[in-house]
């Protein structure tokens, strides 16, 4: 406010409160006192509303690569080497070679079988002797093989002696090596073929004849069970109920990829 202002705003008192009284005013001078202009004062900037703060995203803990490369190997030849080092059990002393396995590296379904027996030990493929001649003619009767769509595994990937079921303390020095196999390959569905395959896998007492005809979960991939083929060239009356087996089990290879059969490439062993 200016002092020229101030000044009238004085007298405008000053009048009114002297006719309101009747007499001249105590409270004001006679002549009015210097008045100086006020300050300008700057107008203060008008404030920008404030953005909302986005809620920060939550850091999700990460995990230790480390371990998890001690668990999830890069590559099927690291478990392939690993495999031919180990010496967690006593199957590795008397050993010719490791059978980790054999087939495609995407194959659309794992064979699990029990352990190699002697042509195994001796080639260091699974299923090459005369159950795996069985295995394959399986396999291409509902159109699967090891060189088009097919992975064959052990539960053990060294030989016991005499061709023995393997203890389950030997079982379960190889089960990182299974899981390891499984977590690489991402098979769609697994046929567990023998007693010894389905419990392992499974964790059941339960044997192929309890197990068979119906469909079990692995880390959500579809498990089915059948006869091991050196149980079938032992008792041919079981080739009826595999062949059974074989035939429901495609049920749900069909219902996974219905064109998986134009993959089939048949297997000619050399």
């Amino acid at each position: 406010m200016t002092s020229e202002q101030k000044q009238q705003i004085y007298s405008l008192l000053k009048t009114a409160a002297d006719s309101i009284l009747g007499y001249k005013s105590s409270s004001f001078n006679e002549n009015a006192p210097f008045f100086k202009d006020d300050e300008k004062i700057q107008p203060q900037e008008k404030q920008q509303p404030q953005e909302k703060q986005q809620p920060q995203e939550k850091k999700q803990p990460q995990e230790n690569t480390k371990n998890l490369n001690q668990i999830l190997p890069q590559s099927m030849q690291n478990v392939i080497e690993k495999i031919a080092q180990c010496t967690r059990c006593p199957l590795a002393k008397n050993r010719h070679n490791t059978v980790p396995g054999t087939g495609v590296s995407s194959p659309f379904v794992l064979v699990i079988g029990e352990g190699p027996g002697f042509e195994e030990d001796m080639q260091g493929l699974p299923f090459v002797g005369p159950a795996g001649q069985l295995l394959d003619k399986m396999l291409a009767a509902i159109n699967l093989s090891r060189i088009s769509n097919v992975y064959i595994a052990n539960i053990v990937k060294c030989r016991p002696p005499q061709n023995r079921n393997p203890y389950p303390e030997e079982a379960d020095a190889c089960s990182s090596f299974l899981q390891a196999q499984i977590a690489l390959l991402k098979p769609k569905a697994i046929l567990c073929v023998g007693t010894v395959a389905a419990k392992n896998l499974l964790k059941t007492e339960f044997g192929v004849t309890k197990l068979r005809g119906q469909f079990f979960e692995y880390q959500n991939i579809p498990v089915g069970v059948t006869y091991h083929p050196s149980a079938l060239l032992r008792d041919i009356s079981l080739k009826r109920l595999a062949w059974e087996d074989l035939k429901f089990f495609k049920t749900k290879l069909l219902e996974l990829n219905p064109g998986y059969e134009s993959q089939y490439i048949p297997y000619v062993k050399q």
